[in-house]
């Protein structure tokens, strides 16, 4: 929507200068300087409400106003061929990007009947009219704001299937990588933690040793938590889902084999696949240290989210983070190197007393910004 913004700044302050230039070039009326400042402090006024309120650029209400104030300068100006004509064209920017493609082009054809009604009130002098330059000048006038909807509208149709097809393609190619580890995974380091686990558990079985009991521990956790990785990697990505809805059908699956109450509140907009792979995947670990190594009761999952930021925060009543956390636990590394590739920020704080932690997360958004 940004970029649209834009684009309509950028032509609002053209065609206002341009207005300006020919009133001040030639005379058009009578009283073409207060034209002039009335168009100056309208295209100022229009550009900083506007462009600077994402709910007013939305709103058909807004969109009807804009247009009918210019063509009241076009009336004022007492002829057709007003220098506030390319004033009008701006006002069908922001319709013609954001309306479905059939509304946008009856929102052109409306404003042109509406151009043509305002020519008709200006009195048309028609037997100059049907001389070939006059007449295809007014043709053209007529038909200009139909093609500028025309050409807009395909253009952000355009736009948003490439948009589409680029996420699909990120998702695609993140898909083909999570399974190329995986299979990797599977075919060799997991393999090698069950072959050095029984070799272990055999020499366990023929002396007792503290060392050997642990090593046999480490692995066995090795291999839960390679278990737990091989089985997310293999599932597809969110499969289509938003952040708040992965986040509780991933909490449902967990409550299903614990005690702990998951609650998961707030929700996110649509995000770049990166960013939602790596934050569902954050939340995901701390959900699952909270079950697993914390043995909370009540986990809370907190989704917030505003243009520029998404924040998470997974609240437990678990027993805490160790002071030493247990040998080859890549866990929160893994966590923390997710939050660096998104260049976001990774918290883990500990509660009131000894019980409690609460990981935050708080990823910076791109803008939408820029043609």
């Amino acid at each position: 929507m940004q970029r649209w913004v834009a684009l309509f700044a950028t032509t609002r302050a053209i065609a206002t200068a341009t207005a300006i230039a020919l009133l001040v070039g030639h005379r058009v009326t009578g009283h073409d300087w207060l034209l002039g400042g009335i168009a100056i402090t309208y295209g100022v006024v229009s550009l900083a409400v506007i462009a600077r309120s994402p709910r007013l650029q939305s709103l058909p209400v807004v969109w009807i106003a804009d247009g009918a104030a210019v063509l009241a300068l076009v009336l004022a100006a007492g002829q057709w061929r007003s220098p506030f004509y390319l004033l009008l064209l701006t006002t069908l920017v922001l319709p013609a990007t954001t309306l479905p493609f059939r509304r946008a082009l009856a929102y052109g054809a409306a404003t042109t009947t509406a151009y043509f009604a305002v020519a008709l009130a200006t009195g048309i002098d028609w037997s100059t009219i049907e001389t070939t330059a006059r007449l295809e000048s007014f043709a053209t006038h007529l038909m200009v704001p139909l093609i500028v909807v025309l050409a807009l509208a395909y253009s952000g149709q355009l736009l948003e299937r490439l948009e589409r097809e680029r996420e699909r393609s990120e998702q695609l190619a993140v898909e083909a990588e999570r399974r190329r580890i995986a299979w990797e995974l599977h075919d060799s380091a997991k393999q090698r933690i069950h072959a050095a686990h029984l070799i272990l558990s055999a020499v366990a079985g023929q002396r007792e040793d503290a060392r050997l009991e642990q090593a046999i521990g480490e692995l066995r956790f090795a291999g839960e938590d390679m278990e737990s990785s091989l089985t997310e990697l293999l599932t597809p990505l969110l499969e289509g889902r938003g952040l708040g809805d992965a986040l509780r059908a991933r909490a449902r699956e967990l409550s299903a084999a614990t005690t702990a109450h998951i609650d998961v509140r707030g929700e996110s907009a649509a995000l770049p696949p990166f960013i939602l792979a790596h934050a569902y995947r954050i939340a995901s670990e701390a959900l699952t240290n909270a079950i697993r190594h914390a043995e909370a009761e009540r986990i809370l999952v907190r989704l917030a989210q505003d243009p520029d930021r998404l924040e998470i925060a997974v609240e437990d009543d678990g027993r805490g983070v160790p002071a030493d956390p247990r040998p080859g636990s890549s866990g929160l590394r893994s966590m923390r190197d997710r939050a660096e590739a998104l260049g976001g920020r990774l918290a883990i704080t500990a509660g009131a007393g000894e019980r409690g932690t609460t990981v935050s997360l708080s990823v910076p958004l791109p803008s939408n910004g820029g043609p």
